[in-house]
This record gives C-alpha cells, structure tokens and sequence, in this order.
C-alpha cells in the first residue's frame, strides 16, 4: 500500500485544503494519505482556533486517511526544526512522498534549488551570519543570504511563506538521504497571509479572522468551508463556550511573566539576546496581548517569534527542554491521532517496520517529550472554565478517533 504524506495544521480545514489533498492523491499514487499536523499551538506561535481531535474529525471526514501529532518541540519552531519533525515523523510511517503547495507549483525548482544551496552553503552561512550581527531578523537575514547565492526569484521565490516551508522540507529529506520524493503542486487563488476572503478558495487567515469577528457562519464564509468543518467548529464552541486567540490567553501569561524572576524568564526557550528585560518592563503597561506584542516588537524581533516566545513562556517550556530534543537523531514516537479503516490496515502492517514507538493515547509511563504534550495541552485548556478544561485533559488520554 503506498503513502504519500502531507504537513498540515488545519486551522480550520477549508477548501485549499481538499484542493491539496486531492492534488497529493493524484499527484503521488497514493492509496493512503498521511497528514502530520500541529497540535495545540502553531508554528507561527498562535494558538489553534479548536482543539486537535475536532481539526482531525474533520480531515477525516474529507478524505486525509491518517492524522498524526507533530511533537510540540518541533511544532512551534522555525520552519527547519518545523521540517525536522514533521518529515520525520512521516518518514517513520512510510510515506514514499510528501506533497505540499507553494507559489509555482514545480517540484525541479525545490530540488534544483537545493543542489544550488548545497554548491554555495558555505557562503549563504557567512552572508546569514553578517547580517544577524548587524541586527537584522532572522526571516530578513536569511533572505538576503538565499538573494546572495541566486535562490531569490522565478520558480523559488524564497520571500513566499510556502515556499520556505517545502524548501526545508526538501532540504531536510536530501541532507538525510530518506528515500522519499518530493511533490509541490501550485496553491490555488488565495496567499498564506491573505486577509480578506475572496471565492470559495480563501487563507485560513482570513477564515479564521471573519469567523472570530462574527462568531456565526456567513455565506462568504460557508462557501470556503466543507460542511464537516462546520459542524465541527460549532460542537467545539458548543463545548467549550469559546474558540482560542490569544487574548483569551493574556492574563494567564501576563501573570506568569510579572511572577517570574529574572533568570527564570531567561531560562525560557526563545527568550534571547536580554529579552528578558525588555519583558518584563512592557509587562508593566501592556494592557493585552496585541499591545504587549507591539510594545516588545522591533526590526530584529518580529511578530512571529515574540509569539512563538510566548507560547513557550506560557507552556514554559525551558531551553533545557529544547536542547534535549536536539540531541535526538530522531523523532522518539509516532502518535496518533485518528484514522479511518483504511488508514487502521496501513498502520497495522507499517508498524512492524518503524524504529520508534507507536503511541495511540498518553499512559502512565511516557516518553519526557509526551509528559511535555501533556502539560501543552493543559496550558491550552486552561483558558476554559474549570469543568471544560478537565473534559479538554480527559480527551487527551482516550484512544485516537477512528472514522468509518
């Protein structure tokens, strides 16, 4: 049975995502489709709209045949540790090839580009390196390092958020030699960050800001939902009361940081550079999340890494944490999250062939990086109300969903 794999977050599933899905199917062969996608936050450090088994029930129900759990450490992460994990992660479940969308659509580029990157690593590192002395972004310093060895236009146009995140999915397959084949198919109408929806293909972005805006479903938006999203975004506010943004986490990370001592913000993964201080000053005045952000924000620290920093506060998630995980020459498990039938046959015969565990529910004895999904979880319930934060902790240690 061939698989082909897909890096997703879901947030929520809409109509790109059948287009991606469909295209992956035809464009691999595949008779199984495996998506590995973010768990409770995200890696533009944003918290997920509803919680994950709701986002699996409605890929399942659209046609993805098995979801699996992006490990937090890598979830939350520039996109090369992002890629580290979740090609790896899909790796270890079979996949042949992993299909993802970027602006041009053509898979030579990525490997073309790669080999190019590969011939003149050595002085993109040196142009990086100068440039974050010079205090530029990473984001910024990195482009200016793909510009300098001529991997800055046409067909990898590395400014495009899609682009870079199958570029490091290309890179992170070639650097390990992983027998798997890389497929980008072109993204259909809407961009990444597009804020306004147009047509019935719009970005998550712009879904997820009318649907918080209007908490009910237009016309604009019903149009670029399947209705198994739908459904599954209102159980989850039924549910819970609430859909996740990060003001509903302000107060929970407001106090953290006004309770923390200097060095214990500063043992923070993503807390560089003396941020700490620059924290806790703004804490002082910040009067919710956006205007903490934009008080802390400059030219070299940008709006998603001061999220991502956040997360990590509020997770509190240590650079001890971090350093343990990037010890590792691979991922420690494979969790699952649902599946349909077909999807329960592929994993009862690829099992018998991975290298690490397959973990279909938390248990008493855990992998250290699965007592900290644990603790993430709690950290992203925990903005709801008592009884429905211990229903959101329950869920967790259940068995994956399985779909007919």
């Amino acid at each position: 049975m061939k698989a082909c794999g897909l890096i997703v977050e879901y947030n929520p599933f809409h109509n790109g995502h059948v287009h991606h899905m469909k295209q992956s199917r035809q464009e691999s062969g595949a008779d199984c489709l495996i998506a590995v996608m973010s768990g409770p936050f995200l890696q533009r450090g944003e918290p997920a709209i509803m919680d994950k088994f709701h986002r699996t029930k409605a890929a399942l129900a659209e046609g993805v045949d098995i979801v699996l759990e992006l490990p937090y450490l890598y979830a939350v992460q520039g996109s090369d540790w992002f890629a580290e994990g979740a090609v790896r992660t899909l790796y270890q479940s079979g996949v042949s090839s992993i299909c993802f969308g970027s602006e041009s659509g053509n898979s030579r580029a990525f490997t073309d580009g790669y080999a190019m990157f590969k011939k003149n690593e050595a002085t993109y590192r040196s142009v990086l390196k100068h440039s974050l002395n010079a205090g530029a972004a990473f984001p910024d310093a990195s482009q200016l390092a793909f510009q300098h060895i001529g991997l800055n236009g046409g067909n990898m146009d590395l400014e495009q958020p899609n682009n870079i995140l199958g570029f490091s999915y290309v890179r992170t397959i070639m650097d390990n030699n992983l027998p798997i084949t890389p497929l980008a198919i072109k993204r259909k109408k809407s961009h990444y960050h597009d804020q306004t929806m147009v047509g019935s293909i719009a970005s998550a972005t712009s879904i997820r800001n009318k649907l918080l805006q209007d908490r009910s479903v237009s016309e604009a938006i019903a149009d670029t939902l399947p209705e198994e999203t739908i459904r599954q975004l209102f159980a989850y506010l039924e549910k819970t009361g609430s859909w996740h943004t990060w003001e509903d986490y302000f107060h929970l990370v407001h106090y953290r940081v006004m309770t923390m001592t200097i060095a214990e913000l500063a043992a923070i993964h993503g807390v560089d550079e003396g941020l700490e201080y620059r924290i806790k000053r703004t804490a002082r005045v910040a009067s919710s999340f956006y205007d903490w952000i934009q008080r802390i924000k400059t030219k070299r620290y940008t709006w998603t890494r001061l999220q991502r920093m956040f997360v990590h506060i509020l997770t509190n998630t240590t650079k001890t944490d971090m350093h343990r995980v990037k010890q590792l020459r691979e991922v420690p498990y494979v969790r699952i999250l649902g599946m349909t039938k077909m999807g329960q046959a592929y994993l009862n015969r690829q099992k018998k062939r991975m290298d690490v565990p397959l973990i279909s529910k938390l248990g008493k004895t855990m992998d250290p990086l699965l007592s900290i999904e644990e603790k993430v979880s709690d950290a992203y319930y925990s903005m709801l109300p008592a009884d429905k934060w211990e229903k959101g902790h329950q869920q967790e240690l259940q068995p994956p969903i399985i779909m007919d």
